[in-house]
């Protein structure tokens, strides 16, 4: 078979383009097999190899496949001759001779073929595997991709593949995403891309094809406890706690609402928003019981309105609140007290919060600068502060000085222009966002009426910023400026029965 394969080789070698084609594919047939092999035992892992043997390879096979008989027919053209005539001139008599089934040269040439065949199937199918891996996703394009790729490794969504959300069902959906991602590549090459990489991102699939094939929506009912802990920038590193009663209802089955109310299948909301951003909405049509849609509009923004902003009308779905529920870049206040509460960095360095938030916002021209000032920061004020006591805490103040380099890589690229707030989180209401909105005083319908602000409609409140999780639930003392919401919030949560004997407008402070 091995000289029967280079007999062929000679044979079709006719001219410069045919000797190309033959050195081509054999090269890409050989380095591939290579390459898989050494894949196999685990010695080649990296993505910019997955490249090379999964789009280069199979690329150079096919276009040594195409150059072969090019050659061959630009060298019957030159010469004038029927490819017959030429066959029978270059191989020998029992290549060529005619038998029960066919000349030797055919059957190697029909056998060459099915494992060409077999070869470009194989190499494509593991070309498609290869593309729809995370480690493509965020490896292969390193810059443009290098924020989501570090987002993405510490998300919740770790372990669920790019293309599950990013790519939709069947062959449509699959052609269309490699074209889209050849356009990226392309992009990517010619360094046309924007930076940061706007958002949002209007290609994902719906919702109910990909969030609620795990978070299942009949089971949105009962409440939720969430407790956020915040830390002063005090000496002591003082703890805060706000606690909520999540309610996460969608009305369907129980009658109580909650947040999940808002894409519960019975219901339609949809809005339309300031450059179709998605960050500041226009208007909000909110479906009535009698299939008739009721309008709120911001009175603020309704009349500067364009009419491309009224064309790009959205129907609410779970990424309009849960936009980052994978690539979750932090605030740098937040991220702290993450890693206060989690034990990551002692609390008991004296006003490490401070410090670790002023080495990270102190803005830096590179990456470089940014690891390199962060260790400057916190050993330079524990060291002009606490002489006496800041070798004892060089463990703990390296501990610092790694985390704080770990938030910084995890939040901010400099190289795509990734800065604190590049990428708001619309869980919740951060910075007048999220719920907020729509649920704000200009949002009004020609009644009057507005979308309702009451805090109490998705979340009871137990605590908020107090040195106790669940301070509401302790009896309210008449002493305190606070008396009245704490009052009510421990009535909400608990109920009617909670209420005092004397009405609640009666206090022992002036308000």
């Amino acid at each position: 078979m091995y000289r029967k394969y280079l007999n062929l080789l000679k044979g079709i070698s006719v001219n410069r383009i045919g000797r190309i084609g033959v050195v081509l594919t054999t090269t890409a047939f050989v380095s591939f097999l290579l390459f898989e092999m050494l894949r196999i035992a685990g010695v080649l892992s990296n993505a910019y190899i997955g490249l090379i043997t999964y789009l280069l390879f199979p690329g150079m096979f096919l276009v040594g496949l195409i150059l072969m008989p090019l050659g061959w027919r630009l060298y019957c053209r030159s010469l004038g001759r029927s490819s017959r005539e030429i066959l029978d001139e270059r191989f020998e008599d029992d290549e060529v001779r005619e038998g029960f089934f066919g000349s030797r040269l055919f059957l190697t040439i029909l056998l060459l073929t099915v494992v060409n065949v077999l070869f470009i199937t194989g190499a494509g199918f593991r070309t498609v595997k290869f593309m729809d891996s995370a480690n493509f996703c965020g490896t292969a394009c390193h810059e443009v991709m290098g924020p989501e790729w570090a987002t993405y490794q510490q998300s919740p969504h770790a372990r669920v593949k790019c293309v599950e959300c990013h790519v939709g069902e069947g062959l449509g959906a699959l052609v269309n995403s490699k074209l889209s991602g050849l356009r990226q590549m392309v992009s990517a090459t010619f360094n046309t891309y924007e930076r940061p990489i706007p958002t949002p991102v209007h290609q994902l699939r719906p919702s109910r094809e990909t969030c609620e094939k795990c978070h299942w929506p009949d089971k949105f009912y009962g409440e939720r406890l969430k407790t956020i802990t915040h830390y002063a920038n005090d000496e002591a590193v003082t703890p805060r706690y706000t606690t909520l009663s999540l309610k996460i209802d969608t009305g369907e089955k129980t009658g109580s609402a909650g947040i999940h109310w808002h894409i519960a299948r019975d219901r339609d909301v949809r809005y339309a928003s300031v450059g179709d951003r998605r960050e500041e909405m226009i208007w909000v049509d909110v479906r009535q019981t009698d299939g008739s849609y009721k309008r709120f509009e911001n009175k603020r923004l309704v009349a500067a309105a364009s009419a491309e902003d009224y064309d790009h009308v959205r129907t609410m779905d779970c990424v309009d609140c849960h936009n980052r529920a994978t690539h979750i870049y932090e605030n740098p206040e937040h991220a702290v007290d993450s890693r206060l509460a989690t034990g990551l960095v002692d609390t008991s360095l004296p006003y490490v919060r401070r410090e670790m938030l002023g080495a990270l916002q102190a803005g830096y021209p590179n990456r470089e600068a940014a690891m390199l000032g962060m260790e400057h920061a916190l050993y330079g004020f524990y060291r002009a502060d606490y002489p006496e006591r800041a070798g004892s805490w060089l463990d703990r103040i390296d501990q610092a000085v790694s985390v704080a380099r770990d938030i910084y890589n995890r939040n901010i690229h400099p190289g795509m222009k990734v800065e604190w707030g590049s990428y708001p989180n619309h869980v919740g209401h951060d910075a007048g966002g999220g719920c907020f909105r729509c649920h704000n005083p200009n949002m009004r319908a020609v009644d009057g009426t507005s979308i309702s602000g009451d805090c109490t409609l998705c979340h009871s409140i137990l605590a908020y910023d107090e040195p106790d999780r669940f301070a509401y639930l302790e009896q309210p003392d008449k002493k305190d400026p606070n008396y009245k919401m704490h009052r009510f919030l421990r009535t909400e949560f608990l109920g009617e029965n909670v209420h005092e004997a004397e009405p609640i407008t009666e206090t022992n402070n002036e308000e």
